[in-house]
C-alpha cells in the first residue's frame, strides 16, 4: 500500500523542517586550542651559565608602559609619539580593520538576500523565432497578419522584489564566520606584537643614542685634560726639564682621542634619524628634542627594577606572536570545515514577486503580477577532484599552521632564556666595570703623582691614563646595553603595552 503523496503547500515546510534539524549541523573537525608546553619555574629551562641564573619573583609582570620604569621623561614622550604616527603601527591597525571589515561580511550570508529591479525594454520579436512555431502549429489564413503584429517592436515594463536564502546545512558559512573571527585575533595579537616591537626598538634606539652622547662627552672632557696636560709638558720642554719623547707620547695619545670624535658624532646623527623613522619623523625633526643634556659625562644608566615575571604557564597569554600563531592554527582548522561542506549538496530558497506588462498604462494592476517560489538544489556530482583536492589542501595547511605553533612556542622560550641571561649579564658586567673605573682613576692619580714625584717615568702615567680613559667608555656602553637589555626582557616576556585599537573603523 502506498502511502498518500503530501500536498504541495507542505513541501516547503518540510523543507524548512529538516534546514531547522541540521542547523546545528557544522562539519570538519572543531578548534582544540593547545596547551604550550611551559616548565615549573622559571629556571628549570635555561642553557646558560648558572652565574647567570637570577632569582625571579612569582607575581604578575606589571601590564601597560614598561619604559615608564626607566624615569625618563624625554622617552616617554618619544614613545607616546611614536604610538600616534608610526607607519608600520597604523598598517598593524589597518589590517585589524580589514579584518573586521571582512569578518562583517561573511557573516552577512548567514541572513537573506533582498534585491529590488526594475526595468523598460525596447524588444522586437523574430518573425522566425520560437514564439512564432504555435502560430505554424495553428496554421489559418490569418498566419502572416498574427506574425506581423507579434514582430512588431514594443515596450517591455518590469519590476519586482527577490530574496535569497542559502540554508547553511553544513555549517559552511559558519565555519567561514569562525575562520573570520580567527583571522581577527590574530591581526589583534600581531597589532600587539608591532607595538611591543615599537616600544622595544624606540627605547633600544634612545638609549643606543644617550649612550653615544655620552661616549662624546668624556671623549671631550678626556680632549681637554689630555690637551691641559700636553701644554704642561710642552712648557717643559721648552724649558728644558723635559726630552720630547714623553711630549710626543702625549701628544699621540691626544690625537687618538680626536680620531674618535667625528665617528661618534656620525653615529649620533644615525641614531637620531632612526627615531625620527619611527616616529614617521624627517631627518633632522628631532635634533632639539634628542640634545644632549649639560651633565650627559656625568649621568649614569637608569634604575631599573627587579624582574616580576610570574608564572611560566601564563606566557601563552602574553606573548602576542603565539596568540597569533595560534588564531592562525585556529583560522586553518575552521576552513578545513569551509572546504568540507563544499562536498555536500546546498540548499537555497528564494522568491520573487513583481509586476510585468508591454501596456504601461496595466503596468500596475493587479493583472500584471508575476511571482515565484521555491527551493533550488546544487547537487555536486563529478568536478574531477577538485573539492576534495580543496579539503586536502586545508588540512595541510592545518598542519603546517600546528608546527608554526610549536616553533613558535620553541622561540618564545629561546628568546625568554637569552633576555634573562643577557639582562644578568649586564647587570653583573656594569658592577664589575664601575668597580674597574674606580680603580683605574685611583691608578692613573697614584701614577701621575709619582712622576711628578720623579719616581716613576711617563710610560706608568699613559698606561693608567689609557686605561681610565678606556675604563671610562666602557661603562658608558655597559650601562646602554643594561637599559636594551630590560626592554628586550619585556619582548621576551611579552609585556604588550596598550595598543590604539580603539581608533580602527568598526
Amino acid at each position: 500500500m502506498s502511502l498518500p503523496r503530501p500536498p504541495h503547500s507542505a513541501r516547503p515546510a518540510s523543507i524548512l523542517a529538516l534546514a531547522i534539524l541540521l542547523a546545528g549541523c557544522a562539519v570538519g573537525p572543531d578548534f582544540v586550542r593547545p596547551t604550550p608546553d611551559a616548565p615549573e619555574d622559571w629556571q628549570a629551562w635555561r642553557s646558560a651559565d648558572p652565574a647567570l641564573v637570577q632569582a625571579s619573583v612569582d607575581a604578575g609582570l606589571p601590564r601597560g608602559p614598561w619604559w615608564l620604569a626607566y624615569g625618563d621623561p624625554t622617552l616617554d614622550a618619544l614613545q607616546q609619539r611614536a604610538r600616534d604616527a608610526s607607519p608600520d603601527l597604523q598598517t598593524a591597525v589597518l589590517h585589524l580593520a580589514q579584518a573586521r571589515v571582512q569578518r562583517g561580511t561573511v557573516a552577512s550570508q548567514q541572513l537573506p538576500e533582498l534585491g529590488l529591479s526594475g526595468g523598460v525594454n525596447r524588444q522586437r520579436q523574430s518573425e522566425y523565432g520560437a514564439g512564432i512555431r504555435l502560430l505554424d502549429a495553428i496554421g489559418g489564413d490569418n498566419r502572416d497578419a498574427l506574425v506581423k503584429i507579434l514582430s512588431q517592436p514594443f515596450n517591455l515594463y518590469q519590476a519586482g522584489l527577490g530574496v535569497s536564502w542559502e540554508l547553511d546545512l553544513w555549517g559552511r558559512v559558519r565555519r567561514s564566520i569562525e575562520a573570520a573571527d580567527a583571522d581577527v585575533e590574530r591581526q589583534a595579537a600581531l597589532l600587539d606584537q608591532t607595538g611591543l616591537m615599537l616600544g622595544a626598538d624606540v627605547a633600544r634606539n634612545y638609549f643606543e643614542l644617550r649612550t653615544t652622547q655620552r661616549r662624546i662627552a668624556l671623549t671631550r672632557q678626556d680632549i681637554a685634560a689630555l690637551q691641559q696636560r700636553l701644554d704642561l709638558l710642552d712648557a717643559r720642554v721648552r724649558a728644558g726639564t723635559l726630552d720630547h719623547l714623553d711630549l710626543q707620547r702625549q701628544r699621540a695619545e691626544l690625537e687618538a682621542q680626536q680620531a674618535r670624535l667625528p665617528q661618534l658624532q656620525a653615529q649620533e646623527g644615525a641614531s637620531r634619524n632612526q627615531l625620527a623613522l619611527l616616529l614617521g619623523a624627517h631627518p633632522g625633526a628631532l635634533d632639539a628634542e634628542l640634545a644632549a643634556p649639560a651633565d650627559t659625562a656625568a649621568q649614569a644608566g637608569p634604575a631599573l627594577p627587579a624582574l616580576a615575571l610570574g608564572v611560566p604557564s601564563e606566557l601563552a597569554r602574553r606573548r602576542p606572536d603565539l596568540r597569533a600563531a595560534e588564531a592562525r592554527l585556529h583560522n586553518a582548522t575552521a576552513n578545513i570545515g569551509v572546504a568540507t561542506a563544499d562536498l555536500y549538496p546546498s540548499i537555497r530558497l528564494g522568491g520573487q514577486f513583481g509586476y510585468e506588462s508591454y501596456l504601461s498604462g496595466e503596468f500596475g494592476s493587479w493583472a500584471s503580477r508575476a511571482w515565484s517560489i521555491g527551493p533550488s538544489l546544487d547537487l555536486p556530482i563529478f568536478d574531477h577532484g577538485r573539492r576534495r583536492g580543496v579539503v586536502q589542501l586545508r588540512q595541510l595547511q592545518q598542519q603546517e599552521a600546528a608546527v608554526a605553533y610549536q616553533q613558535a612556542v620553541l622561540k618564545a622560550w629561546q628568546e625568554i632564556d637569552d633576555a634573562l641571561s643577557g639582562y644578568s649579564a649586564a647587570q653583573q658586567q656594569v658592577e664589575h666595570l664601575r668597580a674597574r673605573q674606580a680603580s683605574a682613576g685611583d691608578a692613573y692619580q697614584l701614577a701621575q703623582a709619582k712622576y711628578d714625584g720623579g719616581i716613576a717615568d711617563y710610560t706608568a702615567v699613559l698606561d693608567s691614563q689609557r686605561a681610565w680613559l678606556q675604563s671610562r667608555g666602557e661603562l658608558a656602553d655597559a650601562q646602554g646595553r643594561l637599559a636594551v637589555q630590560y626592554a628586550l626582557v619585556n619582548v621576551a616576556l611579552g609585556n604588550v603595552p596598550p595598543a590604539k585599537k580603539d581608533s580602527v573603523v568598526r
